[in-house]
């Protein structure tokens, strides 16, 4: 059963600078907005996980310039239906071709980030053909987001820890919900050098209930996404090996700030450069063109850190010679 609707939630959200849309999709209600002008061309954006659609405000006043830009919050995230049992990266995809059709109604470029790219991957091989014009993937953690990748740091020598963290302290749909617990349990529960290496990961340096509460891009996401990544389940039917292969768009492809620690093999980043080198090649042997851009100093979200940057990037990409 789909969790109630978010009037249900209410007292979560905070207002914003851009109007917000809902669409019924069938299973989902997906929330959105939309900039730029309805004449400039389509610009899908697919926030990471626990992100919602207004990580890309930043960002959003350069692209309206050239773009009719629409960002959505995907189930399980934002104001979009919550859907328990039922976060796999096919859901979120057919979520998103269904909204192309309805609410775009146009070929449309794409851009995701983080989890958000994988899901501009997916679309990229499986949408209906004609749908997706191209598509940017942010920072990616192709296979480094799967339990048995076909090459490289699984998800569990990732971001894995955090995800069994948050999922183990807050709980499905909030429902343990002990933010001042995770903070505490955190530097026992990940491995050290992700704990010292990882933006984001730190508790505060009080342990009291003082501390303060969840930021609200975790308070609009639901914690069972975290479990699905962690269990496998959010990727099972979808092994990205196969999803690459079958890419049938133009690629741009950012690879930002990583290392593997040396003495643990911990990766520190959303995909190591084996990774990124194995997706160009299976993207190419499918005989799609794919750029790869490196950026070794940039923090996991270009768009929200360094938005002028990331909107140039995506309009270079576009205006390039195919």
């Amino acid at each position: 059963m789909n969790v109630s609707e978010a009037e249900d939630r209410a007292d979560t959200f905070v207002p914003h600078d851009h109007p917000e849309w809902t669409v019924n999709l069938g299973e989902v209600r997906m929330n959105y907005a939309v900039t730029g002008e309805p004449d400039f061309p389509a610009l899908l954006l697919l926030p990471g996980q626990s992100e919602s659609w207004w990580g890309y405000e930043p960002v959003l006043p350069s692209l309206a310039r050239h773009f009719h830009t629409y960002a959505v919050d995907l189930r399980g995230q934002g104001r979009s239906t919550w859907t328990p049992g039922r976060y796999t990266l096919d859901n979120f995809g057919n979520d998103l071709v269904r909204f192309i059709d309805l609410v775009i109604g146009r070929p449309t470029l794409v851009a995701g980030h983080s989890s958000g790219g994988l899901l501009a991957a997916w679309l990229s091989a499986y949408a209906r053909p004609g749908q997706i014009r191209g598509a940017v993937y942010e920072d990616p953690p192709l296979f480094s987001s799967e339990t048995e990748p076909a090459c490289g740091q699984s998800i569990r020598q990732g971001m894995g820890p955090v995800f069994a963290a948050w999922h183990k302290w807050l709980g499905n749909q909030w429902s343990i919900g002990d933010w001042h617990g995770l903070r505490r349990a955190l530097p026992n529960e990940l491995p050290p050098v992700l704990l010292e290496n990882m933006p984001g990961t730190r508790p505060n340096d009080s342990e009291h209930d003082s501390a303060p509460g969840p930021p609200q891009h975790l308070r609009e996401y639901d914690p069972e996404w975290a479990g699905a990544f962690v269990s496998g389940s959010i990727t099972a039917g979808c092994d990205q090996d196969t999803m690459l292969s079958r890419v049938r768009t133009p690629v741009l492809l950012t690879h930002h700030s990583r290392r593997v620690d040396p003495e643990t093999e911990q990766l520190l980043g959303a995909l190591s450069d084996v990774q990124a080198q194995r997706a160009c090649r299976l993207i190419e042997a499918a005989g799609q063109p794919v750029s790869y851009l490196s950026f070794p100093e940039m923090s996991h979200s270009m768009h929200a850190t360094n938005p002028e940057l990331y909107a140039r990037t995506v309009v270079e990409w576009v205006r390039s010679p195919a």
